[in-house]
């Protein structure tokens, strides 16, 4: 057991405790017993000096009876010999009493405790002066000797005398003491290897607690086994304390597989730039380098045709650019959604006239199907317009000639249903839950060449988008056959 361990922090700290309670009880019990044995001694005799003056007369015309006070002192000699009896006068001097004259140290007793005692006011045990002991005092009782209506003295006896405190002394060392204080100890003892168990079961939960959160550490926030969330309700405030830690570790495990897939997209986003940036940029370098210097060779013809191929990739560029930076900022939240009311019907036509004329290059069927029960919807106009923008072009891009595009609207179960479908080529279904990744290409699909073109963000940024309105761009797809594109928006209540 280490010293510096809690655990044996907490018992050296229970053993101490319960060296000074066992102390401080065995003290209060030696104090206290001899003071409750002389309160009781008092209560049992508080009538006696009254009995005493009531059956002897010991001062007659103001003198002493000597002979009732021997007679008397005799009587109490054989009845208790640990009863002192002294007779007092009115202001308190000893003026007769049944002991040894040289045991006799005081000539005068306080009236204090005599008035308190019979008073009757005070409770409890009432110390007096001891005529026997010039430092000490003891209990005692006391009764007045009153002549015709005067006060006459004072019958004063001691209870405590030097033979009743010493057979106090004994009966403290006797069985009942020894077994009195056995009881405590054993009490005690009980009570220490009480708290050890207490300890260990209390300390068992928090050393593993320790071992989670140190094991968690050393496997440098890695370890999802350390952060496994427990079924067991917590039942007290460790149980509790645990479940917050693994919580948090869950969390912090959580971030950390966060940050590591932010990074690897981080390092996919710089090659995958460097590569696509690369082939347009070329492009256009080469072109406009025979440009500068051939362009005395080159027929007019020739020029035309090499500018209008330069301008090609550098609109391919700029438009990469774009989309790079609005993908960063919508991954970002810089932008949110301006929320208004508007008619999505008209906007599906104003969108879909736009590509009439590169779908009629390719001969391409592009419809607009939309249902007479459809809404105005509360959303974002331009971000809903760069999501169909993006999904009829990615279409068109990936349908053959004589093929058909189809934008289709309709109400469901009060939310609006926007679908984008096409007859193109189709896409494989191990590659579908990867087509809204960044910068993903198909690549098992040699038929259809276009797919191998641009960044791969179209789709990226459309998803992004409807999620940020709360809903979900999902596929269908069948290889050969056509892919539809669908996502829904509520419709005001």
């Amino acid at each position: 057991m280490r010293i510096n361990s809690l655990y044996t922090k907490l018992v050296l700290v229970l053993f101490l405790l319960f060296i000074a309670i066992g102390g401080i009880f065995m003290a209060a019990a030696l104090y206290t017993a001899p003071m409750y044995q002389q309160e009781v001694s008092q209560q049992l005799n508080r009538d006696l000096a009254m009995y005493i003056v009531n059956e002897h007369v010991l001062i007659e015309d103001g003198r002493v009876r000597q002979d009732n006070l021997g007679a008397l002192f005799h009587k109490a000699m054989i009845i208790n010999p640990s009863l002192e009896l002294y007779l007092l006068d009115a202001e308190g001097r000893v003026m007769a009493h049944s002991m040894p004259p040289d045991r006799v140290k005081r000539k005068q007793v306080s009236l204090g405790p005599i008035n308190s005692f019979l008073s009757g006011k005070k409770h409890g045990l009432i110390m007096g002066d001891d005529p026997g002991n010039e430092s000490r005092q003891n209990s005692f009782t006391v009764a007045p000797i009153d002549h015709e209506g005067n006060r006459q003295g004072y019958i004063y006896a001691i209870l405590g005398s030097d033979k009743f405190n010493h057979i106090t002394e004994v009966l403290q060392r006797s069985l009942i003491m020894k077994w009195s204080a056995s009881a405590v100890l054993t009490a005690l003892v009980f009570a220490f290897f009480a708290g050890l168990v207490l300890f260990f079961f209390l300390m068992r939960k928090l050393r593993a607690l320790s071992q989670s959160m140190q094991q968690f550490k050393d496997s440098g926030l890695q370890d999802n086994s350390a952060v496994t969330m427990s079924e067991i309700k917590p039942r007290d405030e460790i149980d509790a304390m645990a479940l917050t830690f693994r919580e948090m570790a869950q969390h912090i495990h959580l971030q950390m597989c966060r940050l590591e897939e932010t990074d690897t997209l981080r390092r996919e986003l710089v090659a995958n730039v460097s590569h696509d940036l690369r082939t347009p940029l070329s492009s256009l370098s080469g072109y406009l380098e025979t440009l500068l210097l051939k362009s005395s060779d080159l027929t007019e013809a020739e020029i035309q045709s090499y500018l209008k191929i330069a301008h090609e990739n550098a609109k391919r560029l700029s438009t990469m650019v774009e989309e790079l930076f609005e993908l960063a900022k919508l991954d970002a939240n810089e932008v949110r959604p301006h929320q208004e009311l508007f008619s999505l019907s008209e906007l599906a036509f104003d969108v879909s006239q736009k590509f009439h004329l590169r779908a009629a290059e390719k001969n391409i069927q592009l419809d607009v199907d939309i249902d007479e029960t459809v809404p105005y919807v509360t959303a974002d106009v331009g971000m809903i317009e760069r999501v169909l923008d993006n999904l009829i072009d990615n279409s068109i891009k990936h349908t053959p000639e004589h093929g058909c595009v189809r934008l289709h609207l309709a109400t469901e179960q009060g939310k609006v249903q926007i679908a984008v479908s096409d007859t193109g080529y189709g896409i494989a279904e191990d590659e579908i839950p990867h087509i809204f990744k960044r910068f993903y290409r198909k690549s098992t699909n040699t038929e259809d060449k276009s797919a191998h073109a641009g960044l791969g963000l179209g789709l990226a940024i459309a998803s992004r988008i409807v999620e940020l309105h709360g809903s979900r761009l999902s596929v269908n797809s069948v290889l050969h056959q056509g892919t539809t594109f669908q996502f829904t928006l509520p419709a005001p209540g």
